[in-house]
C-alpha cells in the first residue's frame, strides 16, 4: 500500500523563503497565525518516519520515546545536580549501567550522555590524555609532549575535529589505511607501532577504532586492536555510535567482539534503536573518578559539599557542560515499553532487510555491489541502459546517483544518500533501521531507482 504522504516536500532554499513568513516583527500574532507557521514547518520538514526515508543513520523515532521527549520538553529538567533533575539523575544511572553490561564490563565503570557522538569522541581524547598527563588540566598542553593517536582512514571526521579542538593537532592523527574489504586496520599494525621510531619527538597515547563506520557499515577487529593497546599501554576508544546496537543482537554482537576490553566506547541510542535526537552515550571503564577529576570545576554553587543527601548523585561535574537534557529519559521509557527481546528483534529485523536489498541488487540488471555489507549500510551502483553496454565508465556513472537523487528529492518519493568514496565513483548508501519498513519497501526502493534514472 502506497504511503499516503510524500518524504519530503522540495523547495528551494529562495523560494521557500518566499514561501514562508520568516520574519520577526515588534507586535505578535493571532493563536491561528501561530498554529499556521508549525503546519508550514511540518509540511516542509523532512519525513524522517517516512517508510522510504534511508538517508541517514538515523530514521524519525520510536513512539514511546517521542513520549518521553514530550515529558522532558515539558518538565526542563537540568542533569547538573540531583536536586533539579531527581528522577532523570537516577534514570541516567540505570541506562547507563545497562549497556555496560551489554558491552561486556562485569564490574561496571562510568559514563555520561551528552550532545551527539562527536562529542563522546572527543570526551574520549580527552579523558584519555589526561589518564596519561594528569597535569595537563592545570598546566595546559605545555605540561605534555607532542602527543599522536591512531585511528583509519575509514574514521567518523569528528576525531579530527577532537584532535584540533584539543589542541592535539590533526596532522598528530596517524591514519592507517582500510584493507581491500574497508574493514579498519584488519592485521597490519606497522602505523600502530610506528610510535618506536618517532619515539623522542612525539608519544602515542591512544587508538580510536570504529565499530559500525559512517558510509560502509565496517567493524575493526577490536580484539586484536585491544591486544596491540595493551602491549604499547595505549588507550583503547571504540566509536560504536552506530554499530554499538548490534550488542541487543545474540545473532550479531559478535561484529563487536572483544568490546570489553576497551577503555571507553562512544554509543548512540538515537540511531538504529531509534531513541530520538539526540541520545548519545559516553561509557567508560574506570571506576575511580577519572572522567570527574577530568571535567569537574567544583562550581560552589551547585556542587555543595554539604548537602543533605548524597551528593554522589550530582553527575554534573562530570560533563564539559553545565545545563544538560535528560536524554536518557526517552529511551529508558522506550526500553521499558519493548523490552529487551524487541530491541534485539528490531536490530535482527534491520540486518535481514539489508540482507534482503542485497540479493536484490544482484539479480537485478543495472544494479551492481560496491561490496558484501556487515551491517546495514547497502552500498550500490545503478547503471542506466544506456552505459550498460559500454566499458566500466566510472566517469559516467559518478553523474547518475547526483542526478538520480535530484529526482527523487524534487518528487518526494524518497530519500537515499549517495558519495564517492576513494577510487569508486558516486554510489547509492542505502541505511536501513526502522522496524517497520518490509520487503516491499526495499523492491520499491530498486524499482524507484530504476523509474528515475533509466532515461539518463
Amino acid at each position: 500500500m502506497a504511503c499516503p504522504y510524500q518524504v519530503c516536500e522540495w523547495r528551494s532554499p529562495e523560494d521557500l523563503t518566499k514561501l514562508l513568513d520568516l520574519e520577526l516583527g515588534e507586535a505578535g500574532q493571532a493563536p491561528a497565525q501561530t498554529l499556521q507557521h508549525c503546519r508550514d514547518a511540518i509540511h516542509y520538514s523532512v519525513k524522517t518516519n517516512h517508510p522510504h526515508f534511508f538517508n541517514q543513520l538515523y530514521v524519525g523515532l520510536d513512539h514511546y520515546a517521542m513520549v518521553g521527549s514530550f515529558v522532558t520538553d515539558a518538565t526542563q529538567p537540568s542533569l547538573y545536580t540531583y536536586e533539579m533533575a531527581p528522577v532523570h539523575c537516577l534514570i541516567e544511572k540505570v541506562v547507563l549501567e545497562k549497556m555496560m553490561e551489554m558491552i561486556g564490563w562485569v564490574e561496571g565503570g562510568d559514563g555520561i550522555f551528552n550532545p551527539g557522538g562527536s562529542m563522546s569522541n572527543m570526551y574520549a581524547m580527552n579523558l584519555a590524555r589526561f589518564q596519561r598527563f594528569p597535569e595537563v588540566k592545570e598546566q595546559g598542553l605545555s605540561a605534555c609532549p607532542r602527543l599522536v593517536l591512531f585511528t583509519s582512514e575509514e574514521c567518523h571526521y569528528s576525531v579530527a575535529k577532537a584532535a584540533a579542538f584539543l589542541g592535539i593537532g590533526t596532522k598528530n592523527v596517524y591514519v592507517v589505511p582500510a584493507d581491500q574489504r574497508f574493514a579498519d586496520f584488519h592485521t597490519e599494525y606497522g602505523r600502530i607501532t610506528e610510535y618506536k621510531i618517532l619515539q623522542g619527538r612525539t608519544v602515542p597515547f591512544m587508538v580510536s577504532a570504529t565499530a559500525g563506520t559512517t558510509v560502509l557499515g565496517s567493524f575493526d577487529p577490536i580484539e586484536e586492536l585491544a591486544d596491540v593497546c595493551e602491549e604499547h599501554n595505549l588507550w583503547l576508544h571504540v566509536d560504536a555510535c552506530w554499530g554499538g546496537a548490534a550488542l541487543l543482537s545474540n545473532k550479531h554482537k559478535h561484529l563487536l567482539k572483544g568490546v570489553q576490553r576497551a577503555h571507553s566506547v562512544a554509543w548512540n541510542p538515537h540511531k538504529m534503536l531509534m531513541a530520538g535526537q539526540q541520545c548519545s552515550a559516553f561509557l567508560v571503564r574506570d571506576k575511580t573518578g577519572l572522567l570527574q577529576r577530568c571535567h569537574s570545576a567544583c562550581a560552589s554553587y551547585l556542587f555543595q559539599k554539604d548537602k543533605f543527601y548524597d551528593i554522589s548523585c550530582d553527575t554534573g561535574d562530570k560533563s564539559i557542560q553545565c545545563g544538560r537534557k535528560a536524554d536518557a529519559f526517552r529511551f529508558w521509557l522506550m526500553w521499558k515499553a519493548l523490552g529487551t527481546r524487541e530491541l534485539e528483534r528490531r536490530v535482527d529485523h534491520a540486518l535481514e532487510m539489508a540482507r534482503y536489498l542485497t540479493e536484490g541488487i544482484k539479480k537485478r540488471d543495472g544494479f551492481r555491489l560496491l561490496m558484501e555489507p556487515e551491517y546495514t549500510n547497502v552500498c550500490f551502483w545503478y547503471i542506466p541502459p544506456s552505459m550498460r553496454k559500454i566499458p566500466d565508465s566510472p566517469e559516467f556513472w559518478q553523474k547518475v546517483a547526483p542526478k538520480i537523487k535530484e529526482r527523487m528529492m524534487k518528487t518526494g518519493s524518497m530519500m537515499v544518500g549517495y558519495q564517492s568514496h576513494g577510487i569508486n565513483a558516486n554510489f547509492f548508501r542505502m541505511i536501513i533501521i526502522s522496524p517497520w519498513v518490509s520487503t516491499k519497501d526495499m523492491d520499491f526502493v530498486l524499482d524507484e531507482i530504476h523509474r528515475l534514472g533509466a532515461d539518463l
